[in-house]
């Protein structure tokens, strides 16, 4: 924490509970999880409320503000509520209306607006939330690796292999790891100490993708990870955390920030090798 205070503004909570997150205790942890999944209900709940929505007693809710530094919950609340005040609009509110509409009259036209409102709300939220000092820590990473791995399964493989036909266009040698038959640990084999490696992974985590992360790791391949929390399995492992929060659709979720930062990633090192 830093010398003058407590975190005076949402983003920069985030930031220092994500760089706290080995050491806070277990259930401290697990409030800072729920407060940063649903930060709206810690700006409107009362204690009691947050208390039994997050699994833990309100004293710990108490215990929480102190190891950040607040004199007490109500001040750290207050981060929470100058959020939703400073904040640029979302699409949250259109989300619900159109899951509110008549849908006699065209279903098909519903999916589509309400898959265009998650990808912008995406989009949105990532400008907002992102550290551009994160992002040039993260190009930076990438642009000494010999070879770039391309790590990322199920949900997460358009990502990967986006970037793998990115790099191949932009000459950086890289190797996408697709798992086919069975053969992901193959394919990782040859990664070693000057490599980079991008790891994608999203709740719920694909296990495979975690284990290869983990021995990465063990090699000194530096890490870049992108997922959706401080407290993913491959964040641990990361050298680089790139967070990001996809909005979803009746249950689906979007891949639009995901994709935007695949496509920054890739240009972004092409360019920095250049020079």
């Amino acid at each position: 924490m830093a010398d003058d205070g407590p975190p005076r503004d949402f983003q920069a909570l985030r930031t220092e509970i994500a760089g706290r997150a080995g050491d806070l205790p277990k259930r401290l942890m697990q409030i800072a999880s729920y407060a940063l999944d649903n930060p709206d209900e810690i700006a409107f709940g009362t204690v009691a409320s947050i208390a039994a929505n997050a699994d833990v007693q309100p004293s710990a809710l108490v215990r929480f503000s102190h190891a950040l530094g607040y004199q007490g919950f109500t001040q750290l609340q207050e981060i929470f509520r100058s959020r939703l005040r400073d904040r640029v609009p979302s699409y949250d509110e259109r989300l619900a209306q159109l899951r509110g509409h008549d849908t006699a009259g065209s279903r098909s036209g519903l999916v589509l607006d309400g898959f265009l409102a998650a990808a912008g709300q995406s989009v949105s939220r990532l400008r907002e939330q992102l550290d551009h000092d994160v992002f040039e820590r993260a190009v930076g990473l990438l642009v000494p690796g010999e070879t770039i791995y391309l790590i990322g399964l199920r949900r997460s493989f358009p990502v990967t292999s986006y970037m793998s036909y990115a790099m191949g266009q932009l000459s950086i040698r890289n190797v996408l790891i697709d798992g086919l038959a069975g053969m992901a640990a193959e394919q990782a084999g040859f990664m070693a100490a000057g490599d980079a490696a991008v790891v994608v992974s999203f709740a719920p985590y694909a296990a495979e993708t975690v284990a290869l992360a983990v021995r990465a790791r063990e090699r000194g391949v530096e890490l870049l990870a992108l997922t959706d929390s401080v407290f993913s399995p491959i964040a641990s492992a990361a050298d680089v955390m790139i967070e990001i929060s996809e909005s979803h659709f009746d249950g689906f979720r979007s891949l639009a920030a995901t994709m935007a930062i695949a496509m920054a990633l890739s240009v972004a090192v092409a360019g920095r090798r250049a020079e």
